[in-house]
C-alpha cells in the first residue's frame, strides 16, 4: 500500500513513519513518498527516516520528490500537511495581529484567517489533482487550520478527505487516566468544530464518569485543562473544553502574553527548526537524535504562553508524545482493513449538528470502516456553544468564498466578523498588513 505525504520534509513526519514501523499486520503501508517544494528539508527527514528504519525488518520503502502530480499517482492514502508560507509566513501571521491588539495564533483568529486565506487555494489544487490522478485515494487532511481546509478540499473529494487533529486525543486521554480508566475502552462525547469544541461526558462501561470528575476540585484541578482554565471555569461550563478555548475565555490575557513574549510561537519554531536543518547539511550529523532533541523542546513549549497566563506550570510528561500520528494510522487501518474504530475526526455534518448544514466541516466522533468516516449522532450544544460554533463558522465560510473569489472585500468581511477581532477597521489594516507581507495573498483585490 502507497502512502504520500504532502509536506513531506516536514518536522513532524518521523513520528508518522515511527507509527508506520510498528505496524506489521497484512495490508499495511509498503511504500511511503515524500513530497515538498525544499528538497534540502526533503533529504533531511529522509535521513532522519533511514535512521529510524535500521534494524527494522521490512520497514516501508522511502522516495521523495518535488513533483507533486508523481507523488500522487498511485496514491491509496495521501497525508496532508502542508504549511504554505513556511514558519516565516506563521511568525508573520503573528506580528501583523499583535500590532493591532489581537490574537496572531496560527489557527484561531486573525492569524487563523489569514493562514487559511494562503492555504485554501493550495489545498484547493491539490484536491483537484488527487481527483485526477488518484481517484480512490483517501486524503487525511492535518494541514491547518484542519477544519476550515478539510471544508474546501470535501468540496472536491466528498467524504474522502477526513481531518485529523490530536487536540481531541490528547483530552479524552487526560480525562481517562485521572479518572482512572483505560483511554482504548471509554467513549468520549466530544462536539464541535476543530480547535473550538468541548468534552460533555466520559462513558466507561455505559457509565458517565465526568460528573465525578466535575465534583471533585482536587481531581479537576489535577491535569492540564484544569490548570489551564482553572476549576470554577470548567464547573460552571458543565464541560471540559478543548485546550484552544483558552485563547476564547481567557482572550485579553492570552493576547497580552503574547505581546511581551521575546519571540511569538511561529518565530521560535522557526529559529528552531532552521537550527535542526541546519546541522542537517553536517554529513556526519546524528539525525534521529538531532531530531528527537528538537522535538522534545517544541512539545515542552507548546502553548506555553497560556499555561503561563493561567499559572499551570509545565506540561506532564505523559502529555508531551503527540498522538496524531496514532490517528492517522487507526484511521488508515480502519479503512484499508475494515478493521472498525471509532475516532474523533473532522467529517462533513450530515445533519449531527442540527445548527449547521450538511457540508459544514465538524469535529465528532466517527465510527469508520471501509467505507469511511460516518459522524455520530450527538445531542445539541448549549446556547453559549452554538452561538460561537456558529459565529465561527461563518467566518470560515467567508474565508472561503473570499478564496474563491479573490475579493479582498470579503476578506475582510471575515477578519471583522470573528469573534476575536474587535474593529471593522482593525480587519481592514489586518488585511493591508497581510497581503504586504504574504505574496501568496497578492490574488485579493
Amino acid at each position: 500500500m502507497k502512502l504520500t505525504i504532502l509536506g513531506g520534509g516536514g518536522f513532524r513526519v518521523p513520528l508518522v513513519y515511527g507509527a508506520l514501523l510498528g505496524d506489521r499486520a497484512e495490508g499495511r503501508v509498503t511504500h511511503v513518498v515524500l513530497h515538498d517544494l525544499d528538497s534540502r528539508r526533503l533529504s533531511a527527514v529522509t535521513r532522519v527516516l533511514a535512521e529510524q528504519a535500521a534494524g527494522v525488518p521490512d520497514a516501508p520503502e522511502v522516495s521523495a520528490t518535488t513533483d507533486l502530480d508523481e507523488a500522487l499517482r498511485g496514491a491509496d492514502f495521501v497525508f496532508s500537511a502542508i504549511r504554505v508560507g513556511g514558519l516565516e509566513g506563521r511568525a508573520n501571521d503573528e506580528r501583523v495581529a499583535l500590532a493591532e491588539g489581537v490574537l496572531g495564533q496560527e489557527t484561531v483568529g486573525a492569524g487563523g484567517i489569514a493562514y487559511g486565506l494562503r492555504t485554501v487555494p493550495v489545498a484547493v489544487d491539490i484536491a483537484r489533482r488527487v481527483a485526477r490522478l488518484a481517484p480512490d485515494a483517501w486524503v487525511i487532511n492535518f494541514t491547518n487550520p484542519a477544519g476550515l481546509v478539510t471544508e474546501a478540499m470535501s468540496r472536491h473529494l466528498g467524504d474522502r478527505v477526513i481531518g485529523i487533529c490530536d487536540s481531541p486525543v490528547g483530552l479524552g486521554r487526560r480525562i481517562a487516566r485521572v479518572l482512572g480508566a483505560n483511554p482504548a475502552e471509554a467513549w468520549i462525547d466530544y462536539v464541535g468544530l476543530n480547535h473550538l469544541g468541548w468534552v460533555r461526558g466520559l462513558r466507561v462501561a455505559g457509565r458517565d464518569e465526568l460528573p465525578r470528575l466535575l465534583a471533585d476540585p482536587d481531581l479537576l484541578g489535577s491535569f492540564e485543562e484544569g490548570k489551564l482554565f482553572g476549576v470554577d471555569w470548567l464547573r460552571s461550563l458543565g464541560a471540559i473544553p478543548n485546550e484552544y478555548l483558552h485563547y476564547y475565555y481567557f482572550n485579553r490575557e492570552a493576547v497580552r502574553s503574547y505581546q511581551q513574549a521575546d519571540k511569538t510561537r511561529g518565530a521560535f519554531l522557526a529559529d528552531q527548526q532552521a537550527r535542526f536543518y541546519e546541522e542537517m547539511k553536517r554529513p556526519d550529523a546524528a539525525a534521529l537524535t538531532a531530531w528527537d532533541r528538537t522535538r522534545a523542546e517544541r512539545e515542552a513549549t507548546y502553548m506555553s504562553e497560556n499555561r503561563e497566563t493561567a499559572g499551570a506550570g509545565e506540561r506532564d510528561a505523559d502529555d508531551l508524545s503527540g498522538g496524531y500520528e496514532k490517528v492517522a494510522l487507526a484511521l488508515m487501518r480502519a479503512i484499508a482493513r475494515d478493521e472498525r474504530t471509532t475516532l474523533i475526526l473532522n467529517v462533513r455534518n450530515q445533519g449531527t449538528l442540527s445548527v449547521l448544514d450538511e457540508d459544514a466541516v465538524i469535529e465528532v466522533p466517527c465510527l469508520v470502516d471501509a467505507n469511511g468516516a460516518h459522524p455520530v449522532a450527538v445531542a445539541p450544544l448549549p446556547d453559549h456553544a452554538t452561538g460561537l460554533v456558529c459565529s465561527v463558522k461563518g467566518v470560515e465560510r467567508e474565508v472561503l468564498a473570499a478564496a474563491e473569489s479573490g475579493s479582498r472585500a470579503t476578506a475582510v468581511k471575515a477578519f471583522a466578523l470573528h469573534p476575536l477581532v474587535d474593529s471593522v477597521n482593525v480587519a481592514r489594516r489586518l488585511v493591508e498588513g497581510y497581503t504586504d507581507v504574504h505574496p501568496g495573498l497578492a490574488y485579493l483585490v
